[in-house]
């Protein structure tokens, strides 16, 4: 089923969705992933927001990090993880939890049109930034561990 349809079913946005926390905020989780990402990372964990500290760990291949947003109350931001890897199952949960936002972000990451339509309609553009952060770091993650170490 196409993404706009699965969003358009509810639109109410959930005060514990991506969409609570101050740009600032969610720009200094989109830091996370440059190459200076640590200074900010551990920002994030001095000031309040773990839970974005962990979901920046998560996404880099950090298990332990999504065990501990399970552990700890944030399963809607380690299904946006599982989304990225491609795990119906998390699409489905946030689905029928009506996690919309970080649903559409995940697959945004993916580089799903849909998605990136529907958060610019939705007046959600730091979401597409963070995304596109994301996907960069994701792509040269995977470019730099092909390449012949001497």
């Amino acid at each position: 089923m196409q993404l706009c349809v699965l969003l358009q079913r509810n639109r109410k946005i959930k005060r514990n969705e991506m969409t609570h926390y101050p740009i600032k905020i969610l720009m200094a989780f989109g830091c996370t992933f440059e190459p200076e990402g640590d200074e900010f990372f551990e920002w994030l964990m001095r000031n309040g927001y773990p839970e974005l500290g962990a979901l920046s760990q998560t996404i880099q291949g950090d298990t332990k990090a999504k065990d501990w947003l399970m552990e700890h109350g944030f399963p809607q931001l380690a299904a946006i993880d599982s989304v990225i890897d491609k795990e119906e199952k998390a699409e489905e949960w946030l689905i029928k939890n009506h996690y919309e936002v970080n649903l559409a972000f995940a697959r945004a990451i993916n580089r799903d049109d849909d998605a990136s339509l529907w958060l610019e309609k939705n007046e959600l553009q730091v979401f597409i930034v963070l995304a596109d952060k994301i996907r960069k770091y994701l792509d040269d993650k995977y470019l730099n561990f092909h390449k012949i170490h001497f």
